[in-house]
């Protein structure tokens, strides 16, 4: 097990996360199966008062989260310096079978948090709140995947064995790897450059027709090919090296923290399209989450390709 005070502070958060979150899914429970806003009984009222409370609760687990995930990824940086073999944070995760498990339950759990807290913020602006039996059910749903991601959490930093040689990234992430993702290398760049550019331009094309659905369709199919595209071919420019593909090293200060900018660009875009395509709001709000995903989306497409121009305008040649 590893135990520094970054961990450690992890730990402690997730107890008060684990807390906090059991007494908002006790609630949401009795919301979700006694809420009538037709009644005017006493328990009516009282369900109304409760549910302000559970909201409130699940808000600030958002807005704690969100750093801390940040947070998780600095930590898996700072750890990997105390791992043989480690070069950034892939080392960490690929340290312990629950790494990978756990990285995916959190953005998982992030794009659920997200949107409840849309979905809260529609429900509010209606007198009848017309979603919260929905905003209180989808918390049910994500407490499980919640609790699931904290435990997971525990019992990786648990299982890391500290004098075991792990893998680097330059390992993980190449053709010759073993690995599940080893197979993306396979890909004919070319086809995977038209795919990543061919959807962002549908992405272009549904705004401007305004077909919610497509849109949504569209950028969730594009935070699949960002990442694999970042992966075989953006990072390399990052790195401004053909055989480094890591999705980690670009988070560290020698590459002045840049990778921060190009993930919490790709999720705005991708998430505010999803809202689109899920939430039914009215025309000025979706108009404001049409814009907001595209801008995202197009600074996210200008920040990796400005990458690649610019090492072409310096060197002359292409990686």
């Amino acid at each position: 097990m590893i135990l520094t005070p970054e961990v450690l502070a992890i730990f402690i958060l997730n107890a008060l996360f684990a807390f906090f979150g059991i007494i908002a899914f006790i609630l949401s429970v009795k919301i979700y199966f006694g809420w009538d806003l037709n009644s005017v009984s006493k328990q009516q009222y009282k369900l109304e008062k409760l549910s302000y409370l559970g909201a409130t609760i699940i808000k600030y687990i958002f807005i704690i989260k969100v750093p801390l995930f940040l947070f998780f990824v600095f930590t898996l940086d700072k750890i990997s310096n105390v791992l043989t073999g480690a070069m950034c944070g892939a080392g960490v995760v690929d340290a312990t079978e629950y790494g990978i498990p756990l990285f995916i339950l959190k953005i998982i759990n992030l794009y659920i948090f997200a949107y409840w807290i849309v979905l809260h913020n529609e429900d509010m602006k209606h007198e009848n709140q017309p979603f919260t039996k929905q905003k209180f059910g989808l918390f049910i749903l994500a407490f499980f995947l919640f609790m699931a991601e904290l435990i997971v959490e525990g019992i990786m930093f648990g299982s890391i064995e500290i004098d075991k040689m792990v893998s680097c990234c330059g390992t993980l992430y190449s053709s010759s790897s073993t690995s599940a993702i080893s197979s993306i290398f396979a890909l004919d760049t070319a086809l995977l450059l038209s795919v990543f550019y061919g959807i962002f331009l549908l992405i272009i094309f549904f705004y401007m027709i305004k077909n919610k659905y497509l849109f949504a369709i569209s950028n969730a199919f594009f935070a699949i090919i960002s990442l694999v595209t970042l992966i075989v071919f953006f990072g390399t420019y990052i790195y401004e090296l053909p055989s480094h593909h890591c999705p980690f090293c670009f988070l560290q200060s020698d590459y002045y923290f840049v990778g921060y900018i190009i993930y919490t660009l790709l999720f705005m875009g991708t998430f505010y399209g999803l809202v689109v395509g899920f939430i039914e709001s009215d025309k000025e709000n979706r108009d404001k989450s049409y814009k907001k995903s595209l801008i995202f989306n197009t600074l996210y497409v200008i920040l990796l390709s400005s990458f690649v121009m610019i090492y072409f305008i310096k060197n002359g040649v292409w990686l």
